[in-house]
């Protein structure tokens, strides 16, 4: 592979395979629940957001919940970080939202070193919801905060730039 190419991990039916397999396990922790927001992480996370409601209202039978987006700045696709510090701009509209009482389901597209989430979390708990969840598509190996997803698409155990597996040795 060439520096800077892509990969594509799924095709169209096996996204959408991962789709319905993540929605279903986010309607379970969201079945009950009077008010729901769900807040996609922009820039990936919002078009997954869109995604998995449309599969929570359709085929769930999930009342439409509250949508939001909210921008979140850290990273590029080559893993260099843009910005020193993950930055999230707080947009006019949702400076007054009320959120106290909601259940809030996160959507990012990567889980990676945990600090993009940890600053939506940190900035959603000052809106006092009822109860945060996180839903990523894919989980990578890296992570250096104490934080998980609740629903995870998949796993990618990809070693991050500088750590190379060390075989175990045999006694």
């Amino acid at each position: 592979m060439t520096p800077g190419s892509r990969t594509c991990l799924f095709d169209a039916a096996q996204l959408a395979v991962l789709l319905d397999n993540m929605a279903e396990h986010c309607a379970g922790l969201l079945r009950g629940r009077q008010r729901v927001a769900v807040i996609g992480i922009r820039h990936r996370g919002a078009p997954l957001a869109d995604l998995l409601t449309e599969r929570l209202v359709a085929v769930h039978g999930m009342a439409p919940p509250l949508r939001l987006d909210l921008l979140v700045k850290r990273y590029a696709d080559d893993l260099t970080l843009l910005h020193p510090e993950t930055q999230l701009t707080e947009q006019a509209q949702h400076a007054a939202l009320d959120l106290s009482g909601y259940t809030l389901l996160v959507v990012d597209d990567v889980l990676y070193t945990g600090h993009s989430i940890l600053k939506v979390v940190n900035y959603l708990v000052q809106k006092q919801p009822a109860a945060i969840r996180v839903a990523v598509l894919v989980e990578r190996a890296g992570r250096c905060l104490p934080l998980a997803a609740d629903v995870i698409g998949t796993r990618l155990e990809i070693a991050p730039p500088g750590h190379h597996r060390v075989p175990r040795a045999t006694v």
